[in-house]
């Protein structure tokens, strides 16, 4: 009775004292960078409820300060900003630096997935090994996933229709295959795309569906396909010196936040909000959506081929094994059942 006693008041102080030890967990900002409007539905869907999250497990000791629409830098230099610490964390399209992550780019090929929910997970679980050498200089946190495809100023429906055509690719994969086609890029970020699609600048732009309406897309482009073209991969990450200032115990919050479940949630949450845009564009005036016929769809799968193997041969410079790494992927994919 009396050693019982003894242990429970021990194990109630030792409470008491993480307790304590937490509750004085020096207060910090983390300061989160991207480039969407913050009226964007992956704000409302992914970084905000992320926030609030954080914010709560950590008992308001880590305060989430989102910084949207590039307030603290271009699209494209959103790695470099978490590396060099101008943001602590930030939402990275690694696909905006076309070479740079050879072994990211697998997940960026053509007709890999067709569901955001599964895929994300797919992506995250398979990348995180990888993430450790090719994105050492920054922390990775998880990565997510949305399914895009091609809208037109005019109606799309064979691959050889591309050539002469002006594009605005969602990565660099997608620039590649535009390429490939006898297309020529338009390279401007999300946020820009609008503008060069209504200056003439661009023809057509690879696109998830809900974004067409929100960065108002749709009032420079009629026709959209209805394909599962490509998947655009993003990556959150943060600096690695402000995370390692923080306590043990923020260290734990920010850990059960940069998982694979998170990666999944976001990427569902998001992900089927793009698509319900589809639904919103079928029943939108002037709007067409282009219905392809299986002898259409596989020509486009047909002409994406070079691109794999063009894929594998940059793996293979940097000193990747092509096979392993693609065939690691489409076993996630596939035993998520996200294709």
């Amino acid at each position: 009775m009396f050693k019982t006693t003894l242990f429970t008041a021990a194990a109630l102080a030792l409470g008491l004292a993480a307790g304590a030890a937490q509750a004085q967990d020096k207060a910090v900002e983390l300061n989160f960078g991207h480039w969407l409007p913050g009226t964007h539905s992956l704000s409302k869907t992914g970084f905000e409820p992320w926030a609030k999250s954080v914010e709560a497990a950590s008992k308001g000791s880590i305060k989430v300060m989102l910084f949207p629409a590039q307030q603290l830098g271009k699209a494209p230099d959103h790695y470099d900003m978490a590396r060099d610490g101008i943001a602590a964390m930030t939402w990275v399209s690694p696909g905006y630096q076309a070479n740079r992550f050879p072994i990211f780019a697998a997940s960026e090929l053509p007709f890999m997935s067709a569901r955001p929910g599964p895929g994300s997970a797919a992506l995250d679980a398979w990348y995180r090994k990888y993430a450790e050498k090719e994105m050492k200089d920054v922390k990775y946190c998880f990565a997510h996933q949305h399914i895009g495809t091609l809208h037109s100023k005019k109606p799309i429906t064979d691959p050889a229709q591309i050539r002469g055509m002006k594009i605005r690719p969602a990565n660099g994969t997608v620039a590649s295959f535009v390429t490939l086609l006898g297309g020529t890029n338009v390279s401007v970020s999300a946020p820009e795309s609008r503008d060069a699609l209504e200056k003439g600048i661009a023809d057509a732009i690879t696109f998830p569906w809900d974004s067409t309406l929100s960065f108002g897309v749709d009032k420079a482009v009629k026709f959209h396909n209805d394909m599962r073209l490509y998947s655009a991969n993003f990556v959150w990450v943060m600096n690695p010196a402000w995370y390692g200032k923080l306590s043990a115990a923020q260290k734990k919050v920010i850990d059960d936040h940069c998982s694979n479940e998170w990666a999944a949630k976001v990427g569902a949450a998001w992900g089927d909000f793009e698509d319900s845009g589809q639904a919103k564009l079928e029943k939108a005036a002037g709007h067409t959506i282009v219905k392809l016929t299986p002898a259409q769809q596989e020509a486009w799968h047909k002409a994406a081929e070079p691109l794999y193997q063009r894929w594998a041969q940059d793996v293979q410079r940097a000193g990747g094994n092509a096979d392993q790494i693609l065939g690691e992927l489409k076993r996630e994919l596939e035993s998520r059942k996200a294709n």
